[in-house]
């Protein structure tokens, strides 16, 4: 008899998630909360520590034919430091571990850790280990980060309530919208290596692809104006699939609008004029910005109405099956993920 096979693809990422997070139990008093968030919750008396981990890998998460080591070593630890701030925390350790072939020179392992160190000085993060091993072919590198925070101050993904406002950080799509750029350029390269590369115009969002920041400086704030997030996500896959995730999370519904959806002019423009995509596709589904998407009680709506990199999108609702972007035409188009998903069938 043949023992039947189930595909990865069938499940999904996030599906595979589920089906591993259902198959796992916690037995120790310290583990708080394990799969299903930005990062684990390890109870440690008046505080709470946060664990989370980030791998990437090369040919799948980068293309070092236009990144840059450095870059690659700053973006792998911001990844990290962008979940803890999810969870309303403070980085403070982590460990890194590599797997290299033998492309890779000592020269090229001490360019990848500059940006590393780069990046540790500027969240404030000590690196404290790791691991090195061969690799069969490309660069793998894998990233555990330890945080920090007052065990009655962490924010989860499952705390939004109904009429909490819905906020986001920042601007979006500007990270797909540099990565179509860069593999543009790579194509024309390729065509006709004389060729130079045309980033002139599109510095803003080859930026935000190559080297974003995490926004612990909206978690300082939202801290010193005494504002706790009720629910909280960073958004690495894409606006669509956070929104979903705090929805199913939660056990609400959230409407959004598309006319309130921070995007930055030059992206727009790049989007609409240069490449031909409509830019709220991108906000919606590019990922890798690294913003916050969270929800505050409409109390505290005063204490924020005037912040610049602060943006109010929607609300939240009682009906956990209707999450709905309301277009500038005013018709209301279910939520639905479209971004990345590892596992998906090409």
């Amino acid at each position: 008899m043949t023992e039947k096979r189930s595909e990865i693809s069938q499940l999904g990422e996030f599906g595979l998630i589920e089906r591993i997070k259902g198959n796992v139990q916690l037995g120790n008093k310290t583990s708080l909360f394990g799969i299903g968030d930005d990062a684990a919750v390890i109870g440690a008396g008046d505080e709470s520590i946060l664990l989370c981990t980030d791998m990437l890998t090369e040919g799948v998460h980068f293309d070092l034919s236009y990144t840059p080591l450095q870059h690659l070593g700053y973006k792998a630890v911001v990844v990290n430091v962008s979940d803890i701030a999810a969870m309303n925390g403070r980085p403070e350790q982590i460990v890194v571990s590599l797997g290299l072939s033998n492309r890779f020179s000592v020269e090229a392992v001490d360019m990848l850790y500059e940006g590393i160190r780069a990046a540790c000085k500027n969240y404030n993060v000590d690196l404290v280990g790791g691991d090195t091993t061969s690799s069969a072919s490309g660069l793998v590198i894998s990233i555990a980060a330890l945080g920090r925070v007052n065990k009655n101050k962490v924010t989860y993904r499952s705390g939004a309530k109904v009429n909490d406002i819905v906020c986001v950080t920042g601007d979006l799509g500007g990270a797909y919208i540099g990565l179509q750029i860069l593999e543009r350029n790579k194509q024309e390269f390729l065509a006709n290596p004389e060729m130079k590369p045309q980033l002139e115009n599109f510095e803003y969002m080859v930026g935000r692809q190559l080297k974003p920041e995490a926004r612990m400086d909206i978690v300082f704030e939202l801290a010193e104006l005494g504002i706790q997030p009720t629910a909280m996500i960073d958004i690495s896959d894409g606006l669509a699939s956070e929104l979903l995730h705090i929805s199913k999370n939660s056990g609400v519904g959230i409407k959004i609008f598309e006319d309130k959806i921070p995007i930055d002019s030059k992206v727009y423009e790049t989007a609409a004029i240069e490449l031909n995509i409509d830019p709220v596709t991108c906000a919606l589904n590019g990922g890798e910005d690294y913003e916050l998407l969270f929800t505050i009680n409409q109390s505290d709506f005063e204490k924020i109405k005037n912040h610049q990199d602060i943006h109010f999108i929607g609300h939240v609702h009682d009906n956990a099956r209707q999450n709905l972007l309301i277009t500038k035409q005013g018709t209301p188009i279910p939520i639905q993920a479209q971004g990345w998903n590892h596992f998906r069938e090409t």
